[in-house]
């Protein structure tokens, strides 16, 4: 359990990269790291996940100004994520080969997690992420569950054209096209009923967050939001508990 945990901090520091990075069209693989404010090349005592941050006193140091909580946020996230990952794959998942799908689900994990931060810093939506993440989950559909391929797809397009009507609506001020990109991939990787659950939640808790930042004077009636992080949240949420709570929907609607 600690393996998978240190290994998701590790990834975790990669994601980081990936999300600093992609927006601004720069290599992910090639380049150290550097600092945000100098710009001064890292070391690898620079740049150890978590313990870093806190030995060098939350700054850099070679030109003491704050480093960002989001690499540690990322970084706790993507190690929480891994090892969540892994105890729902053991109780509630039955497979032959658990480490093919394990690695399946980590790498749809790790992708929502860099959406969810490149929109919510950059408001950007890197279709790079959102192609591989829906390029795996399609071979993974056509091979290991093949008789899901059509509630996947069917669920895509549905919540492609849901979305994309939103954003034609709302001339893409309540909507981004990347969001309805990424609804596409929400479809494919939920199915049929987890993808209902997805969207209420999405809405719901977005409409809250927005509403709750309007009264308190951080947003006005006009301010736009990255809706993008909603529908990550609600993915992920949806993907693990989905099931539960259509189950508890349907029990008070009583159907």
């Amino acid at each position: 359990m600690l393996i998978i945990f240190v290994a998701g901090l590790c990834i975790g520091s990669f994601l980081n990269v990936a999300i600093d990075r992609l927006p601004r069209g720069e290599s992910i693989v090639k380049g150290r790291s550097r600092c945000d404010h100098c710009k001064h090349k890292l070391s690898w005592i620079d740049l150890i996940p978590i313990v870093s941050f806190f030995i060098l006193g939350r700054r850099c140091r070679y030109c003491k100004k704050p480093i960002s909580w989001q690499y540690s946020l990322v970084e706790l996230m993507t190690g929480i994520l891994f090892l969540f990952t892994y105890t729902f794959m053991i109780r509630f998942i039955e497979v032959r080969e658990p480490l093919f799908y394990y690695l399946f689900y980590l790498a749809i994990v790790s992708g929502l997690i860099v959406i969810f931060f490149t929109d919510f810093k950059y408001r950007i939506i890197p279709d790079q992420v959102l192609f591989f993440i829906a390029l795996i989950t399609l071979v993974y559909s056509l091979i290991l569950a093949p008789e899901t391929l059509i509630n996947r797809l069917l669920s895509g397009l549905i919540m492609v054209i849901i979305f994309l009507i939103l954003a034609v609506v709302t001339k893409g001020k309540g909507m981004g096209f990347g969001d309805v990109k990424l609804s596409f991939f929400m479809g494919l990787f939920l199915g049929f009923p987890k993808i209902i659950v997805a969207f209420y939640l999405a809405f719901l808790t977005g409409a809250a967050i927005s509403l709750i930042l309007v009264l308190i004077g951080k947003k006005t009636m006009k301010s736009k939001i990255a809706f993008g992080p909603f529908l990550v949240y609600a993915t992920v949420v949806s993907f693990f508990f989905g099931n539960q709570i259509w189950d508890l929907f349907k029990r008070v609607m009583g159907i």
